[in-house]
């Protein structure tokens, strides 16, 4: 196993343990407090737990080398990953909306104790916490599932910011005998699930588009035309197109040369065009050569 998967690896199973242990608290401090925001918020760290699962599995499928089904490679396992978590996002959220809804279209006021908001902030410190750890992590190996996983982590932290103010008003107004503020804990809830709908949404939408093999910008690529002019021999770039594979760039370029030239000298000119390109952009796996004339 090389560095990158034993880090994106270990990253994962460490999620996966302080999501589970964040839920268990959360869902039994929310029960005995009577907190519908705290109970929606172990909801969405219970999710952490299966997600950061699909990203484990999603990371170790895209270590395997190419083979001659996959001449690619593997490297979308981690997008189909990140393509899992969010339609659980999205699923979750909407459960805990339809929970929260109910909850104060049947005028159920709110009796959730201070206990609450211990547990609350112990979890928006854990949660910030994994976001930082994971977020530079994915960041500096270079994987979207990793950080993926880490805005869910952010998303976590934010709901259970959400969750703090909802049960703070709550218990605000079950001292203060204020009616309206004891409807916040569910409103929170309702908040907080379409926080997680949302980032459901757009982490789904992203994992889409590298799977659909939507080509890079031109401003993505620019730096692998300019690698490519460099290159003795290049007359013109005909086409380059680049494409993601979860943590890496696969690029199929079109190059022109001197026409005179022979069949070999053409092939040693597409040979450092690959050679430069991949020592030049880390993040560029394979590069796949065609040769036309100049004219």
């Amino acid at each position: 196993m090389d560095q990158r998967s034993s880090k994106a690896q270990f990253a994962s199973i460490l999620g996966m343990v302080a999501n589970l242990l964040l839920a268990i608290i959360k869902g039994v401090a929310g029960i005995f407090t009577n907190s519908k925001a705290l109970i929606a918020d172990a909801f969405h760290s219970a999710s952490d737990v299966v997600s950061s699962f699909a990203v484990l599995i999603g990371i170790r499928a895209a270590q395997k080398p190419p083979d001659p089904e996959h001449p690619y490679g593997h490297g979308k396992a981690e997008n189909i990953a990140t393509l899992i978590v969010s339609i659980l996002l999205f699923v979750v959220g909407f459960e805990i909306l339809m929970n929260s809804i109910q909850s104060i279209w049947s005028q159920d006021k709110n009796q959730t104790s201070i206990n609450a908001l211990y547990v609350v902030i112990f979890s928006i410190v854990v949660k910030e916490a994994l976001f930082q750890y994971k977020n530079r992590l994915g960041k500096k190996i270079n994987s979207p599932a990793i950080i993926a996983d880490a805005w869910h982590h952010r998303s976590d932290a934010i709901s259970s910011v959400i969750a703090l103010a909802g049960i703070g008003l709550s218990i605000l107004g079950r001292e203060y005998n204020i009616t309206a503020l004891q409807y916040f804990d569910p409103i929170a809830g309702s908040l907080i699930a379409i926080l997680v709908m949302w980032m459901g949404f757009k982490l789904g939408k992203d994992a889409v588009h590298v799977t659909l093999e939507t080509v890079l910008s031109d401003e993505d690529t620019q730096d692998f035309w300019d690698t490519t002019l460099t290159v003795d021999g290049v007359k013109r770039i005909d086409m380059l197109n680049a494409r993601s594979h979860g943590s890496y760039v696969i690029i199929d370029v079109k190059i022109s040369v001197d026409p005179q030239i022979t069949v070999d000298e053409g092939h040693s000119i597409a040979a450092r065009v690959k050679e430069h390109l991949m020592d030049e952009h880390e993040e560029v796996q394979d590069v796949y050569v065609h040769v036309n004339p100049y004219e």
